[in-house]
């Protein structure tokens, strides 16, 4: 199992607590990063949104390109995996960002590939806003013209979103035959780009019995493309305690979101804006991506129990948030990961 985290951007996860005790901010995000290094995890997630869904818009939030950029020059080994999405980002021009910044980071860039869900980001900010489907054919456009500028040495293209003439990209990135490229979404019209053009497949979270069939439909999908095998992760909010009990009261407290907290109205955009394949809870929308449901919380025991399950289920990276996010990462790191791999499970 490799072991990934999501870049604190918004200066946490929890939508009914105001100061998590990371704020957001380089000095945190750099402190993590580095620290994160030392004590084995592989990846950071830098997510994308120029608002802030989990303290409410008027909340401050980290831009996550120019984040990325500095934590390359101060990490060594670390994965960066950059969300972006291409509305906000001609792809020609990104290409260039992304394989200068992956010359940088000595190859460790990654990309997730996010088709855009919120509506009112993209008002305020002067982006357009496709709908669903369009959103998705859109971004297969876009990865055409990004593949094809760090491949080719002169690339052109002429589609019904993007046009380009004789792109010149050089030099090119440096993990060859290309940066990695995740994407996630549940809808026929995301399965279906997913395995045609990404190279990574991630999921909400789930627990293992749900994970397992996605993994199994999305590798028939690919093999019926003749790729090669695609990497499976899952994003999981983790709670570790010395005891059951305690861990429940920590679970009790994080999800007594309501409609008066500040990402109320975005969960109702996002709901609106998303195709899913099962029904979101207000406590699921507590921490984001449905990672209380992959079901880390308990003692380091079991935890360890339920990574080794979602890790016979096919899952390869786990995505990890937690708060606070340093304090509990060490935890994790020092109860958890030693006992992965060395439990029965059932």
């Amino acid at each position: 199992m490799r072991y990934g985290y999501w870049m604190p951007v918004f200066g946490g996860w929890l939508r009914n607590v105001p100061d998590e005790g990371m704020e957001a901010s380089w000095e945190y995000v750099k402190k993590l990063a580095q620290r994160s290094e030392q004590i084995g995890y592989d990846l950071t997630l830098i997510a994308e949104l120029f608002l802030n869904d989990i303290k409410g818009i008027d909340a401050p939030s980290l831009e996550a390109w120019s984040t990325a950029a500095a934590l390359a020059a101060v990490t060594e080994r670390l994965e960066l995996m950059v969300a972006v999405r291409p509305t906000f980002h001609n792809p020609a021009i990104l290409a260039k960002q992304a394989a200068n910044l992956d010359l940088i980071s000595n190859g460790r860039l990654s990309l997730n590939v996010v088709s855009s869900w919120w509506a009112d980001e993209a008002r305020r900010y002067g982006v357009q806003f496709d709908a669903h489907d369009d959103r998705y054919a859109r971004t297969e456009e876009w990865l055409t013209v990004v593949s094809g500028a760090w491949s080719e040495k002169s690339f052109s293209h002429h589609g019904k979103y993007y046009r380009s003439e004789e792109t010149v990209l050089s030099p090119k990135p440096a993990r060859r035959p290309r940066p990695t490229i995740y994407a996630g979404g549940e809808s026929e019209a995301a399965k279906s780009l997913i395995t045609r053009t990404c190279d990574a497949y991630v999921m909400h979270g789930d627990p293992p019995e749900r994970i397992a069939p996605k993994v199994a439909d999305i590798r028939r999908r690919r093999q019926e493309t003749g790729l090669p095998e695609m990497e499976f992760g899952m994003a999981a909010f983790t709670i570790v305690r010395p005891t059951e009990r305690e861990a429940k009261e920590e679970l009790a407290r994080i999800t007594n979101v309501n409609p008066g907290s500040a990402g109320y109205r975005n969960y109702q955009d996002w709901i609106s804006h998303t195709k899913l394949d099962q029904q979101v809870s207000l406590e699921d929308y507590s921490v984001s991506n449905r990672g209380l449901r992959a079901g880390l919380v308990g003692t380091p025991e079991q935890v360890a129990e339920r990574v080794n399950e979602f890790q016979d289920a096919g899952v390869g990276l786990l995505l990890l948030q937690c708060s606070p996010q340093l304090e509990e990462m060490e935890r994790f790191a020092a109860e958890v990961m030693p006992l992965t791999g060395s439990l029965a499970v059932g």
